[in-house]
């Protein structure tokens, strides 16, 4: 087991990564203020695992509520939401109740909202079950849900007290799914770790074919370069936003192409893409380093190409970004391989031009 620190002062928390850390309740017990939990899982991961968690924590003498919801990204809202809320209501669930959110990112997502909320605040635990869970989403205390006309446009910052990467799970992980987290490990050696980058382009087909070593490794080298970044800018005022590289691009085509057709790991594959072409326009990067970019993510198994939604859609759900400031679009560009800048100083020209070259829907 590795073990990493996510150091926020006061609210610092462990990030534990390794095999079988759901049949480890001392990893979890000294988080739990009193021994009540609620299980936040879905449909496809409770029969795999809500009951070696919870007869885990059963057997030490902790409470445990489960509550399971439907699976999907469309379920990513207020509906979905009140079903958490409604179980720990009518359980009588108190202040020092802890939920813990067994799946991906979007039970991640929900019960951390739902922790952030539900009498003001309760504790929270991050037990990942994805790729993409276990390297982005379950660390740095982003929260949330979609708006029809917006993704993640709802939400809190709100710390985990800890979080438990049991990388076992990737074992039942299906493999569009796994492509999916690649995504956002290819992310980090983009944005401020080129040696990483290089890394990947050297043991990605370990990774594909889950090689628990080379996962392991990637899984580590992601949360500490998340860590470091959220550890400088916990509310996203700064460095933060250069997490959301492709992400601009990726959330308009989730919400364009209607959520849960494209896994979120897809499109912003898509827009990462994209906005390394935006960054070879403006003159920043050269076509080798576009090519080593699409050719990496075609690599995983991922689109490389965005969906032709018609620049004025692009432009429309794009504007409905959280990095827009003033009315400005802010965009994650990269001025190199391993660096990348958020900027506002795009030509309207170039950003059409890029967009009327998505591939038909």
């Amino acid at each position: 087991m590795e073990t990493l620190t996510l150091d926020l002062n006061d609210r610092s928390y462990p990030i534990h990564i390794g095999q079988g850390l759901l049949r480890q309740p001392g990893l979890l017990l000294p988080h739990l203020p009193q021994k009540q939990a609620a299980i936040v899982t879905n449909t496809t991961v409770a029969p795999l695992y809500l009951e070696t968690l919870a007869a885990a924590l059963r057997d030490n003498g902790v409470g445990v509520l489960p509550i399971v919801l439907p699976d999907g990204e469309v379920y990513k809202n207020w509906e979905t939401l009140n079903l958490i809320y409604d179980a720990l209501l009518t359980h009588r669930c108190e202040r020092k109740t802890t939920l813990i959110a067994l799946g991906g990112g979007v039970i991640g997502d929900l019960t951390g909202f739902a922790a952030a909320t539900y009498l003001r605040g309760v504790p929270f635990i991050q037990a990942p079950t994805t790729l993409l869970a276990q390297v982005d989403s379950s660390v740095g205390g982003k929260t949330g849900i979609n708006h029809p006309l917006g993704k993640n446009m709802i939400g809190a910052f709100y710390q985990p007290k800890v979080v438990l990467a049991d990388t076992a799970t990737l074992g039942t992980l299906p493999d569009r799914e796994l492509s999916a987290g690649i995504a956002e490990v290819v992310k980090y050696g983009l944005i401020r770790d080129l040696p990483f980058f290089e890394w990947l382009e050297q043991n990605m087909e370990r990774l594909l074919n889950r090689d628990q070593t080379a996962l392991a490794y990637a899984i580590k080298r992601s949360c500490e370069n998340k860590a470091e970044v959220v550890a400088a800018d916990e509310r996203e005022s700064g460095q933060r936003a250069l997490l959301n590289l492709g992400h601009t691009f990726g959330h308009a085509i989730e919400a364009g192409m209607g959520y849960g057709n494209w896994l979120h790991g897809e499109a912003v594959a898509a827009g990462t893409v994209l906005a390394a072409e935006l960054s070879r326009r403006l003159g920043w990067l050269d076509q080798e380093a576009v090519t080593r970019t699409r050719n990496l993510l075609a690599r995983a198994g991922l689109p490389v190409a965005a969906p032709d939604l018609g620049p004025d859609a692009y432009l429309r759900l794009m504007e409905l970004d959280k990095k827009v400031e003033g009315g400005r679009m802010r965009f994650v560009l990269l001025r190199r391989l391993g660096q990348a800048v958020v900027t506002s100083e795009v030509p309207a020209s170039a950003l059409r031009e890029i967009l009327g070259e998505a591939a038909p829907a």
